[in-house]
């Protein structure tokens, strides 16, 4: 208010609005606003002392509350008021205003209403938190630069930003998506770029890492507890709404918003962890931080030693899941299909997936681990798992019915092995059905019954079981073949003399 105080003393001494105007301290229609108040109150009389800073507020302020009465906002003061105190922004008040209270005024009024309201608030104190060396990260993910994937599809990619509350290193990875995998990942990979774990992460409460959100009763996804678990340290999530108790990262996602991104040339996802790898420990981690007035790096260097150490063997944090064993004894997950017992076709079970391996849980029971599916689509299955009969049908295939016959002999193997190599005919059931005769008749009378079948070269299931259900197994065998006896004649006729005779006017 010295200024004011300056133009009171220039209008004592008798200077106009012009000169005012000419010195540049106060327009001439301001000027002469403020003499008609000044002179009002009588502190233009040269023998009155000049009145204090805190008499001018005062005046002025009244000046300005008898003008903001003039709003054409007025009529609904104390309803943009309770808009404003719900967080309501202004674009969204005045449409509100235009649709359903009649008003017809512009924008800007209920700009300068909203200003007004704001400025008679009491702001909200504040504590700014500070953290013992090793005793606390943060994390949070930002929105980062639109990129094609390897399909060439254009896709938002994420930040997973982990910040150090002491020393203000970070750790950043650009990412696809935001799920537990992923979650759990980047965690992994920032306590490698760290060498070191905090005692303490402070995070938000995204869906990866805290499945019901709760001020008090917090509930926390199961792999990520283990994840805590198996590195030491504890999750600490804000109460819902409010971002506050992790500003120390959110501040860290904007500088990365607007110091990283802004005029860089990004080839992939690659290329861009790479830069920002690059701008961590170069520019980041070097610059005087705003807050603490030393470089990240210099205070983490002094940090470090108090972070928990790597445990020596990296802990197992893969994802869990509930799956359905579906009538055809497999889950299904990642579009690929993972077999369970038959027993538990029906029921939803927890598998856990890792990089490498699909384990599977009942009743908190270990009960199988498939290798992970290189593919989508493909089906990892234990024949054990399948019902018997299932399982003995898909056993029973063409090497299983070689190797079965061999067992028997070399003329059932024989017999199996003309039977597979029809040129038309699928035959695998009929050696399968040749092979289940050895159970009702033994495999000495089926080599011998093959063998009588292969003598009078008649491949099928039909002609063994009817030598074995006859007993023609166990008579000789003819010295002759059937080729040989018919080699030279037919069958039913002796020679040409007698067809000619049986038949006198045949040729005619």
């Amino acid at each position: 208010m010295f200024q004011y105080r300056q133009v009171l003393a220039r209008l004592r001494a008798g200077d106009t609005d012009r000169e005012l105007a000419r010195s540049g301290l106060m327009g001439r229609e301001k000027a002469a606003v403020f003499r008609a108040m000044v002179a009002a109150q009588g502190w233009l009389a040269p023998d009155r002392a000049l009145p204090e800073e805190a008499e001018l507020a005062a005046l002025l302020g009244q000046a300005r509350r008898a003008r903001s009465t003039l709003s054409s906002v007025e009529p609904w003061r104390a309803q943009v008021k309770a808009w404003v105190e719900e967080g309501v922004q202004g674009t969204t008040i005045h449409a509100a205003l235009l649709r359903n209270h009649g008003y017809t005024g512009s924008y800007s009024a209920v700009y300068r209403m909203i200003a007004d309201i704001r400025s008679a608030q009491v702001p909200e104190a504040t504590v700014r938190l500070h953290f013992a060396p090793g005793e606390a990260g943060q994390v949070d993910f930002g929105a980062g630069p639109m990129l094609r994937d390897a399909d060439g599809v254009e896709r938002r990619t994420w930040a997973f930003v982990m910040t150090l509350c002491f020393s203000r290193h970070q750790y950043v990875e650009f990412v696809w998506d935001q799920s537990v995998a992923t979650w759990l990942g980047c965690h992994r990979r920032a306590f490698e770029w760290f060498g070191a774990v905090p005692r303490r992460l402070i995070i938000d409460n995204a869906k990866c890492a805290i499945t019901r959100a709760c001020a008090n009763d917090p509930l926390v996804q199961r792999a990520y507890g283990e994840c805590a678990l198996g590195y030491k340290f504890k999750i600490d999530p804000c109460p819902p709404h409010d971002p506050q108790k992790k500003g120390i990262v959110e501040a860290g996602v904007k500088f990365i918003k607007r110091g990283f991104l802004p005029l860089r040339e990004i080839r992939d996802l690659a290329d861009l962890n790479a830069q920002a790898r690059h701008w961590v420990m170069n520019d980041a981690g070097r610059r005087i931080h705003g807050t603490t007035r030393k470089a990240p790096l210099e205070l983490f260097a002094l940090e470090r030693a108090t972070l928990l150490a790597l445990p020596s063997v990296a802990p197992d944090i893969g994802t869990w899941q509930l799956a359905t064993v579906h009538r055809d004894c497999h889950m299904k997950f990642d579009a690929s299909l993972y077999s369970a017992p038959f027993t538990l076709v029906g029921q939803r079970l927890w598998i856990k997936i890792s990089d490498c391996a699909v384990a599977i849980f009942h009743q908190y029971q270990h009960v199988h681990t498939h290798p992970r599916a290189q593919r989508r689509g493909e089906r990892m299955t234990v024949r054990d798992h399948l019902p018997p009969n299932a399982a003995a049908f898909l056993a029973h295939d063409r090497h299983y019915c070689m190797d079965q016959a061999g067992t028997v002999g070399p003329a059932c193997a024989a017999f199996i092995g003309a039977l597979l190599e029809d040129a038309i005919l699928e035959r695998l059931r009929s050696a399968q059905n040749v092979l289940r005769l050895g159970k009702t008749y033994g495999s000495d009378r089926l080599e011998a019954a093959c063998a009588r079948a292969l003598t009078f070269d008649t491949l099928q299931y039909r002609s063994v079981k009817n030598i074995l259900a006859g007993g023609h197994d166990q008579l000789p065998l003819p010295t002759t073949t059937p080729t040989e006896t018919y080699a030279t004649a037919a069958r039913f006729v002796r020679n040409a003399q007698d067809l000619f005779t049986a038949q006198p006017g045949w040729l005619q």
